[in-house]
């Protein structure tokens, strides 16, 4: 937080809400320290749980309850009850819609945004940026303890190593430990594995890659074709069709072709084509676990017809192909950001 963020705030005044948002995947001690300041500086403390309503993934391996429970259960039963945790749902690519789902999150808890609010943390990164978001509300910032951060000590626990009590709390270990010793947790350890073999292929290269990818976006009479995916990462999540830029083709053939090689879509290339409506490019610096990775969206429009949708069929990539019905779409079975890419394309 900035010299003039932190004078918007009066460094003896207390609160009766302050507000930490983060992923918290896991929580750790740096965390904690936080939400230690936190309760010395307010009556209640809320905790907007960010990431919720996502499959598991190698970024995202923890529920909300399970980060409630590390949270919860590093303080005292009369300290965890000011504490109030609330899951947040990411909002990519769409900032007011992002605010919308704090402003809503923290009136679940307040019941009134006009109340005496605050918001804690502490400048790590750019992910932090939420803190200058909030005019109407003061800031207060906290050191980094230790320069701690989730991101190391969640890779290392997925290929198999122990946190440890320097770095996080016993609530956090003892979740841990238990979610070791589940399937969901071998899967997301061989997924981790996988990235990391993938990752090595690139250890000669004088700079970190940066990939680029083209994803099919297709609707017809308000259905979205959709992929379930065949391999590592993300074996068995809804996606786009899409794939890799080859080196001489354009970012559009590279659309077409993926498309027609992951689902066989039965309409003809020149009405394919004919029936694109936009494209849009979509760079989170975190939505692929493989690296870097630039992916271009073109949104095709396809005409209704009453014979019904075009036939498809998995190939490739994609274990299968399917027509899902907008209404159905399930942000908990989307891979990477392709549910965040689709809201943004066809306005949902």
């Amino acid at each position: 937080m900035s010299d003039s963020s932190e004078q918007h705030s009066d460094k003896n005044k207390h609160y009766r809400y302050l507000v930490f948002i983060g992923r918290f995947q896991p929580f750790h001690c740096g965390h904690k320290a936080v939400v230690d300041e936190a309760l010395k500086r307010a009556d209640n403390v809320i905790m907007l749980i960010g990431s919720a309503n996502l499959p598991r993934s190698l970024r995202n391996p923890f529920s909300v309850d399970e980060r409630a429970m590390m949270i919860k259960n590093a303080y005292s039963p009369a300290e965890a009850a000011r504490i109030h945790c609330v899951g947040l749902d990411d909002a990519l690519y769409n900032d007011t819609r992002w605010l919308q789902y704090v402003q809503a999150g923290v009136k679940s808890v307040t019941g009134d945004l006009q109340t005496d609010i605050g918001l804690i943390g502490h400048s790590k990164d750019s992910s932090s940026y939420y803190l200058s978001l909030f005019p109407s509300w003061a800031s207060i910032s906290v050191p980094n303890y230790h320069n701690l951060s989730a991101t190391p000590i969640r890779d290392s626990y997925l290929m198999g190593a122990t946190p440890t009590p320097e770095r996080t709390p016993e609530s956090t270990r003892n979740v841990l430990n238990d979610f070791k010793k589940t399937d969901t947790y071998q899967n997301l350890h061989e997924e981790a594995d996988f990235v990391d073999k993938y990752k090595r292929q690139w250890e000669s290269a004088p700079y970190p890659p940066t990939f680029m990818t083209a994803d099919a976006l297709v609707v017809q009479s308000g259905h979205i074709l959709l992929v379930e995916r065949r391999s590592m990462p993300g074996r068995g999540l809804w996606a786009l069709p899409g794939g890799f830029l080859n080196p001489k083709e354009t970012l559009f053939d590279a659309c077409i072709r993926e498309l027609r090689e992951e689902t066989r879509l039965k309409v003809p290339e020149p009405v394919l084509r004919g029936s694109c409506h936009s494209q849009h490019t979509f760079d989170d610096p975190y939505r692929s676990a493989r690296g870097r990775t630039i992916t271009q969206a073109f949104y095709f429009q396809l005409k209704n017809d009453p014979k019904g949708l075009p036939k498809v069929k998995g190939g490739d990539d994609a274990a299968t192909a399917f027509w899902l019905p907008l209404a159905e779409l399930d942000a908990t079975m989307m891979f990477e950001d392709h549910y965040a890419i689709i809201t943004k394309m066809v306005g949902l």
